[in-house]
């Protein structure tokens, strides 16, 4: 008979870089390096190629343990989409070591500590994303709010030149062209043009 097998998972951003911290916990936890699986994603795309290897990696009464629940997805429709791929389709257990409410082990034939477990994660996991939702609107206001008050976003407009105003005054009247001034102030022409339109 096949004993069942302890797997951790660790998932970090290229900008965090804390692996260290999350292996620590997995490993105190029990889980053999050899069976710890780790992704390294940067900001711009959530492709987890190993979490995909664990997954096809896990059988019935195997374990996951994880640090934190948002190692399991980056929103709360995909945390709960992969607690139930985990629990219900697969048949593995999972252990959450910052959260001891869900860990689904011990509770595994017992119908309500597998509620009270399912009812926690959706709980935090529709709190973390309003949150994030609440911080995404919190900013947009704050943009809206500094924008109305005249606060300008981006690079700082380049200094204009002393030579700019004469220049300027020379190509309005037919005199010299955009490209002309331009390459008399040592900008791009569309620099130029963008200047005489006050950007």
């Amino acid at each position: 008979m096949k004993n069942n097998k302890q797997y951790g998972y660790i998932r970090v951003s290229t900008r965090e870089q804390n692996e260290e911290r999350q292996l620590i916990a997995v490993t105190a936890f029990g889980v053999r390096t050899g069976d710890i699986f780790l992704d390294k994603q940067s900001g711009k795309d959530f492709e987890r190629p190993e979490y995909k290897r664990l997954i096809k990696r896990l059988r019935p009464g195997d374990t996951l343990v994880i640090k934190s629940i948002d190692r399991l997805g980056r929103d709360y429709e995909e945390i709960i989409n992969q607690w139930r791929v985990i629990t219900k389709e697969i048949g593995a257990a999972i252990v959450v070591l910052d959260m001891p409410l869900l860990d689904t082990r011990q509770k595994g034939r017992d119908l309500t500590g597998a509620f009270i477990a399912d009812l926690v994660l959706q709980i935090l996991s529709y709190v973390a994303q309003m949150e994030r939702e609440f911080n995404l609107q919190r900013q947009t206001e704050g943009i809206a709010a500094a924008k109305a008050k005249g606060t300008r976003f981006g690079r700082p407009a380049a200094e204009r030149p002393p030579l700019f105003e004469p220049l300027k005054e020379l190509w309005r009247g037919g005199e010299i062209s955009a490209r002309e001034a331009a390459r008399r102030l040592s900008v791009s022409h569309p620099t130029f043009l963008m200047w005489v339109d006050g950007k």
